[in-house]
C-alpha cells in the first residue's frame, strides 16, 4: 500500500511540474488539470506602473474563465501578503450574485466556493482570524454593490433602493436620515427634487452616519443613485439606453463601503449620503430652458436633461458641506461617459482640488486593484464652458470637446465653491462599474483602502496610502516585476 501510494505522489508531483512547464503568461495562461477537474493558471509576472501590482483585474478574469463547475469548488490563490486584500477583491467580483435565469431558481444545492490564500515572500505567515473578517466584510461590501447594479429597475427603484439602505442601517445600528419627494422642494434640493420629479417611485436623500467618540474629523461620501437614465426629455438612443440600470453604481459602492468599514471599526465621523432618482420622461419632467434653484442656492439653466447626475451631486455636497460639517467630501459616480474614452475602461477618473489626494487616490488605487487615474483640474480655465445669460451656470458645456469629464466634477464642485478650504475628491466611474453585461462592485475597495489609515483595522490600514506603515506595494515600485504567481 505504501508503495501504491508513493507512485500516485509521484504521479501527482510529475503531472503538476509538466503544468507548470507549459504556462506562459502573456499576460495570463492556464493549463486544465485531470480532465478539467481543476486548472492552473498563472498571472503576469510584469505589470506596469498604472497597474496593481496583484493584477487584480486579471484574477476575475481567469477565475470566470477557468474556474471548473461543480457544487463545491476551491480556489487556491498565491500572492504576497500585500496583495490579500486586492486578490480578495478581485475573487469576490467573479461571483455576482443577482441573476433571474429560471434554472438557478429550480437548483436545490447550494454552490460553495472556498477560497485559501498561500502565503509568499516576506512576511509569509498565516493569515490572522482578524484579516479573514476584514475580507469578509469587503468581499461582501463588493458584491453588495454589485447586486444592486445589476438589478434592473422594475425591482431595484427608489424605494427598494432605501430598503437596501435601510438594512444596512439595521445591521449596524444606525437609523437613516430620508428626505423625500415634496418635502425635498420644500427644503431647497432643486436638483435631486428635478430630476426625480417625474418618475413614479420619488427621489430621495437619505444619509447614514457614523458618530464615534473621540472623532477629529468629518467624511462625507457622497453617492449618485440614479437608478435609471432614460436621458429625460434629451432622451438617450435606442443603442446608449440599455444597461443604464449601472447609473446608481456610485451609491451602491459607497453603501457597500460603508458597511464594511464601519463593521472593521472607523475612527472619525463618516456620512454616507445617497441621492437617488429616477431620471424619467413624463408630464412633470425637466424641460431644457427650466431653471431650478439647488440647495447651495445656485440657479441653473437646464441645457441638457441627460447631465442630470451632477444636478443631485450638487445638492448632496451642498448638504454635506451646509448640514453635515464635512472636513472631506467625496463623491462618486457613473457621472460621464466621456471617463472611459478619458481613462479607459479599467481605471476610473480622479478630479480633486487637493494634490496630495490625487496622489493617494492613485495609490489606493493600485493598492486594492480599484484602479485611478487623474484628470485635469482647472477651474479657471473649463469652468466657463458653463456660462449662462440667464442663471448662474448652466448644466451642461458648450464646447463637449473641451475636456468633458472634468467640466462635469467642476460643475459639483461649484455648489461647495473652489475656495471652500476643506478636500474634495470626485471619483468618475462611469467605465468600471461594469465589465461586459456584470457590475463590477467597483468603488467598495477604493475607498476602503484610500480611508484605511482612519480604520481600526491592521489590514486596511497597510493598504491605505495615507499615514500608514506596513507591506504595501507602492512603497517600492521595482515590486511590480513579480516572480510568476498562481491561481
Amino acid at each position: 500500500m505504501l508503495r501504491v501510494a508513493a507512485f500516485r505522489s509521484l504521479d501527482v508531483w510529475q503531472i503538476w511540474q509538466s503544468a507548470l512547464s507549459t504556462l506562459n503568461p502573456n499576460p495570463t495562461d492556464s493549463c486544465p488539470l485531470y480532465l478539467n477537474y481543476a486548472t492552473v493558471a498563472a498571472l503576469p509576472s510584469r505589470v506596469s506602473r498604472h497597474n496593481s501590482p496583484s493584477a487584480a483585474q486579471f484574477i476575475t478574469r481567469l477565475v470566470r474563465n477557468c474556474l471548473p463547475g461543480g457544487v463545491n469548488r476551491c480556489i487556491v490563490m498565491v500572492c504576497e501578503r500585500s496583495e490579500v486584500f486586492a486578490s480578495a477583491c478581485a475573487l469576490a467580483r467573479a461571483f455576482p450574485l443577482f441573476t433571474h435565469r429560471s434554472s438557478a431558481s429550480r437548483r436545490t444545492e447550494k454552490k460553495t466556493v472556498t477560497v485559501e490564500f498561500f502565503l509568499v515572500g516576506q512576511n509569509n505567515g498565516p493569515i490572522e482570524v482578524a484579516t479573514l473578517k476584514c475580507l469578509a466584510s469587503a468581499t461582501e461590501g463588493v458584491r453588495l454593490a454589485a447586486r444592486i447594479v445589476d438589478t434592473p429597475c422594475n425591482e431595484m427603484n427608489t424605494d427598494a433602493f432605501l430598503e437596501e439602505i435601510k438594512k444596512v442601517g439595521k445591521d449596524l445600528g444606525i437609523t437613516p436620515t430620508i428626505i423625500r419627494d415634496e418635502e425635498l422642494k420644500e427644503r431647497g434640493f432643486g436638483g435631486i427634487y428635478g430630476v426625480g420629479k417625474a418618475a413614479l417611485h420619488p427621489p430621495a436623500l437619505a444619509v447614514l452616519s457614523h458618530t464615534p467618540d473621540g472623532a477629529t474629523q468629518t467624511i462625507a461620501w457622497v453617492g449618485k443613485g440614479i437608478v435609471y437614465d432614460t436621458g429625460g426629455l434629451s432622451i438617450k438612443g435606442k443603442t446608449t439606453m440599455p444597461g443604464m440600470k449601472r447609473d446608481c453604481g456610485g451609491a451602491a459602492a459607497i453603501l457597500g463601503a460603508f458597511k464594511a468599514t464601519v463593521k472593521q471599526g472607523f475612527k472619525d465621523n463618516l456620512h454616507a449620503v445617497f441621492c437617488l432618482a429616477e431620471n424619467a420622461v413624463g408630464p412633470r419632467a425637466t424641460r431644457p430652458d427650466d431653471i431650478h434653484v439647488l440647495y447651495s442656492g445656485k440657479t441653473v439653466e437646464i441645457n441638457n436633461t441627460d447631465a442630470e447626475g451632477r444636478l443631485i451631486l450638487a445638492d448632496g455636497v451642498a448638504y454635506a458641506c451646509k448640514d453635515l460639517g464635512a472636513d472631506i467630501i467625496l463623491d462618486m459616480a457613473t457621472l460621464t461617459g466621456a471617463q472611459g474614452i478619458a481613462t479607459g475602461k479599467y481605471h476610473a477618473a480622479v478630479l480633486t482640488n487637493n494634490e496630495e489626494w490625487e496622489k493617494a487616490c492613485v495609490k489606493a488605487g493600485r493598492n486594492c486593484g480599484d484602479l485611478v487615474h487623474p484628470l485635469v483640474y482647472c477651474p479657471e480655465l473649463h469652468f466657463s464652458e458653463f456660462t449662462s445669460a440667464v442663471a448662474d451656470m448652466k448644466n451642461s458645456v458648450a464646447d463637449r470637446d473641451n475636456t468633458p469629464s472634468s467640466c462635469a466634477g467642476l460643475f459639483i464642485a461649484s455648489h461647495i465653491g473652489f475656495d471652500w478650504p476643506g478636500v474634495w475628491v470626485h471619483i468618475d466611474i462611469a467605465a468600471p462599474v461594469h465589465a461586459g453585461e456584470r457590475a463590477t462592485g467597483y468603488g467598495v475597495a477604493l475607498l476602503l483602502s484610500l480611508f484605511g489609515g482612519a480604520s481600526e483595522d491592521p489590514l486596511l490600514n497597510m493598504v491605505s496610502p495615507l499615514g500608514c506603515n506596513g507591506d504595501s506595494p507602492t512603497e517600492d515600485m521595482e515590486r511590480d516585476s513579480k516572480r510568476r504567481r498562481l491561481v
